[in-house]
């Protein structure tokens, strides 16, 4: 069933309408729905149900207690790019043997810190790191379970600036290299050889992308064998994609041809399997809830001004996202505008040359499917101060995280004595 959709011609979240909502919560709001986040978790992880699985949820789309607590009670473990976020899994009571360390920059304290809590594995994505790594553990004395991150140099046919596995991109180390990398990993003390990880890319429609990756992955992991380096797990990354406009591929159809793929391999890897979804868990669980302030008329442009803008969602600007914008109450009567923010930049924009419905100065509008990327992302340009983000349940809400005043956004600044 939906859980964001209109009834009586109002826009509702699960049972709750906008507008009720935006009488009780000064716009513009996060709001999220979490029988819709529950709902996809179930899905993804149903669709593995037969073999032996831990998904481990990307908290970089969206790093909120609320949410990490709802999917720690659905068994989710976590991908964490930081400390910060290994203390958001732990606090939200995802037990630290379903924790998976990713990033290029660990630094020493950070893995001094993940191995005193004995995370499940660090994905390593150079030498460098793993030499750092093997000298942290040494002085510990904790044995740090490793997998590296492999780039397969596949092209996974999205934005270029979320394409992580192809030759170039930043991330991992390339699959030329790994043998020699994991015999060096092998015979390092206190560092305990456990899987193979890939990530190749973020809102990915197509599966064959994951098909070549797999692929490569498991070749590898057949010549890891014949050298009697035996792996644990093999790790399948996230990457796929949700539906943001009405002619994309819905999320059941897509996870089915994904699961089709994975299905094909996985008794080919005599070991547990591991994922990293984030993007489909929760982008489309999230609404963003705005206000028209002016509407302006320009030369042959008709202008929307609302009270959200980029510092609070910045993906439109930085990744040319699209993201559907309907007014909060029906009525049926369309025309094409710009909708912008107050921000003075030329890039704040949501939608530009958009057809939607009518809406006037002081009407709503909601911007959806901002689960992912989005409040995770906002900043305080303009010394605009970050909004609030709200949770709903059936007929319930509650506040998950305030909004910031002014004053305490100011507050955080010190001004030396000499000045």
């Amino acid at each position: 069933m939906p859980f964001v959709e209109y009834k009586n011609s109002v826009q509702h979240i699960e049972s709750l309408s906008v507008l009720a909502l935006a009488e009780q919560y000064p716009t513009p709001f996060y709001c999220y729905s979490s029988a819709k986040i529950r709902a996809q978790y179930r899905m993804f992880s149903d669709a593995f149900s037969h073999l032996n699985t831990l998904v481990c949820f990307a908290v970089k789309v969206n790093s909120n207690q609320a949410v990490l607590s709802l999917l720690a009670k659905e068994g989710a473990g976590a991908d964490v790019v930081s400390v910060g976020e290994i203390k958001r899994a732990l606090a939200a009571n995802i037990p630290a043997e379903k924790i998976v360390f990713s990033g290029v920059a660990k630094t020493e304290q950070e893995m001094e810190f993940a191995l005193k809590q004995h995370i499940l594995c660090f994905n390593i994505e150079s030498e460098p790191e793993l030499l750092a790594l093997s000298h942290v553990a040494k002085r510990l004395k904790i044995t740090a379970n490793i997998s590296f991150r492999i780039n397969p140099n596949v092209n996974a046919n999205t934005h270029k600036k979320i394409s992580t596995g192809k030759k170039g991109d930043k991330f991992g180390v390339d699959i030329e290299h790994a043998i020699s990398l994991y015999q060096k990993a092998y015979n390092l003390d206190y560092i305990n050889v456990t899987g193979i990880n890939m990530h190749i890319g973020s809102q990915i429609s197509d599966v064959t992308p994951f098909d070549l990756a797999i692929q490569k992955i498991k070749a590898l992991y057949c010549e890891l064998k014949v050298l009697n380096i035996n792996i644990n797990h093999v790790d399948f990354g996230g990457g796929l994609a949700v539906k943001y406009q009405d002619d994309e591929l819905a999320e059941p159809e897509l996870l089915a041809q994904y699961a089709a793929v994975v299905n094909r391999h996985a008794e080919d890897f005599n070991c547990r399997i591991l994922f990293e979804p984030g993007r489909f868990i929760t982008a489309n669980a999230g609404v963003l809830v705005s206000q028209v302030i002016y509407k302006k008329n320009q030369s042959d442009k008709t202008l929307l001004i609302v009270d959200a803008a980029m510092n609070d969602f910045i993906r439109p600007t930085l990744y040319d996202a699209y993201h559907k914008i309907t007014a909060a109450t029906q009525n049926h009567r369309f025309e094409c505008v710009d909708v912008v923010g107050p921000v003075c930049e030329t890039g704040d924009y949501f939608a530009l040359d958009r057809t939607m419905e009518v809406v006037e100065q002081g009407d709503l509008i909601v911007i959806n499917s901002v689960g992912a990327y989005s409040a995770v992302a906002s900043n305080s340009y303009n010394s605009r101060p970050i909004i609030a983000e709200i949770m709903v349940q059936g007929d319930q809400v509650a506040v998950i995280r305030e909004a910031q005043s002014v004053d305490e956004l100011i507050a955080r600044d010190k001004v030396p004595s000499w000045v």
